[in-house]
This record gives C-alpha cells, sequence and structure tokens, in this order.
C-alpha cells in the first residue's frame, strides 16, 4: 500500500519525501480540527450523572 502512494507522488525522492510529509502533517490536523471534536461530542463521557 504504501509502495503504491509512493509511486503515486511526483518528482525523485527528495520531492516524494517532502510531499508524504506535508500530507502526513494536513492529515493529523484535519483529524486535530474536524475528526475528533466531531467524535468527542457524539461520546458518552459527557453524560455524567452522579
Amino acid at each position: 500500500m504504501y509502495a503504491k502512494l509512493w509511486q503515486l507522488l511526483p518528482g525523485p525522492k527528495p520531492v516524494k519525501a517532502l510531499l508524504a510529509l506535508i500530507i502526513a502533517i494536513a492529515v493529523f490536523f484535519l483529524l486535530m480540527e474536524v475528526v475528533f471534536p466531531w467524535v468527542s461530542s457524539l461520546m458518552p463521557y459527557n453524560d455524567v450523572a452522579v
């Protein structure tokens, strides 16, 4: 799977490494800003009853 993604990236190895790093950072920020807050609102730990 990773080999296929590596082949899809354009350019020589340093450019591919930089693009892979940029894509990984973009996915990380997407998860932290959009996905995790949305999932957090659906979790039952917000409904605390004592």
